[in-house]
């Protein structure tokens, strides 16, 4: 089946004598046993679930239907996207290893890897991806992942997944990457030949901005080491949340291609604005579009508290990717715990917004952008 087809039939087949259209919502924290034997025959691999912290129908299904998306044989679901990024770096690393990742990731990710990790003795070296030599420069005898992400947040760097698996083979190395802004509707890493791929199923996955998860997707063996380090870390999505997930993947190729023709538009607007400094957007990411996000950095001429407040019915977030056009300032949001000069070295000032398209009729979020810019410009 079509890419659009697959992801509205990926759900899991269970045989009971009520056949329910929709997987239900299996809201239960334990699975009963009507004897010993039976309990017994889960530890033997002859019932599959026990306990929703090790495993649920629902979030099995969300895992399943991801890997699936993506191309790759196994997932699995978990608490947040931070969640399974951690999963998947302790699936192959350990304490005395090195990590080598991209230096303008997301800033909670960037903080998970550089100061978190310390406590598991891991070290991490952050470079340039766009520059082979650098990333070649950075190995050791004690590297283990390349980590990097598909598109970077905020700045929209399309990572080259190419010659990230060269090296990766070159230096038998692992490679995880997120792929939260591409989404398998535009990008499937996996089958380019990344090893895990890691998704904030909060964003695009879920695409409404009611939940909190991640997926994690890979081969078996790499997915099961990091489903260890899921359930033993507490890290399990809750079965409401999961079952609402799922529902929300079925329309993302709809969302996905309406948010990616809307941001299209406006990137066409904003790059004739002379009160636009710098436009940030993918080209040639995939063939269904280059995603739904825009960078903007504003004219030194603009108010940008005035910007903020003159955009009517667009709200400000610290998240992105829901039906909703939003906004999010990186400096003060999302990149905010990193220093001063990391901010400086990838760009990130308070100039700088991060925009996420919506669904919304692409005129009328043009309108309301033109309004805002020229209001900023009105001090």
């Amino acid at each position: 089946m079509k890419f659009t087809t697959s992801i509205v039939h990926n759900q899991l087949k269970h045989d009971q004598k009520l056949k329910s259209k929709v997987t239900p919502i299996y809201q239960t924290s334990a699975f009963s046993f009507g004897s010993l034997e039976e309990l017994e025959g889960f530890y033997e691999g002859n019932a599959p679930y026990l306990y929703s912290r090790v495993g649920n129908p629902n979030t099995d299904e969300l895992g399943t239907m991801v890997a699936k998306m993506e191309g790759a044989p196994s997932g699995i679901a978990t608490s947040s996207g931070l969640s399974a990024i951690l999963a998947g770096i302790l699936s192959v690393v350990q304490a005395g290893d090195h990590i080598i990742a991209a230096e303008d990731l997301y800033g909670g990710t960037y903080h998970l890897i550089k100061e978190e990790l310390k406590m598991f003795g891991i070290s991490t070296s952050f470079v340039n991806f766009g520059e082979r030599a650098e990333v070649e420069q950075a190995i050791t005898s004690k590297t283990k992942l390349l980590y990097s992400e598909t598109i970077s947040n905020p700045f929209l760097r399309v990572e080259d997944v190419k010659g990230m698996v060269e090296i990766a083979k070159q230096y038998k190395l692992f490679t995880l990457i997120d792929n939260t802004f591409a989404t398998p509707f535009l990008r499937q890493p996996y089958v380019e030949g990344i090893d895990l791929v890691a998704h904030s199923a909060t964003k695009y996955l879920g695409g409404h901005s009611d939940i909190t998860a991640g997926v994690l997707v890979g081969s078996e063996n790499l997915v099961s080491k990091a489903r260890e380090r899921v359930v033993n870390l507490g890290a399990n999505l809750s079965p409401f949340e999961a079952w609402l997930t799922v529902r929300g993947t079925k329309t993302l190729a709809l969302r996905m291609a309406k948010q990616t023709e809307n941001a299209h538009s406006l990137v066409e607007q904003l790059k004739k604005h002379n009160a636009i400094e710098k436009v940030y957007y993918p080209t040639e990411l995939s063939n269904k579009g280059n995603g739904a996000i825009v960078t903007i950095e504003l004219s030194q001429k603009c108010n940008i508290e005035k910007f903020f407040t003159s955009l009517q019915w667009v709200k400000i977030i610290p998240s992105l990717a829901g039906v909703e056009t939003t906004v999010s300032h990186p400096v003060t949001t999302s990149h905010r715990a990193l220093s001063k000069e990391a901010q400086e070295k990838i760009g990130i000032n308070r100039h700088v917004v991060r925009i996420s398209l919506g669904i919304e009729d692409a005129g009328d979020i043009n309108q309301v952008f033109e309004k805002a810019i020229k209001e900023s410009l009105e001090i």
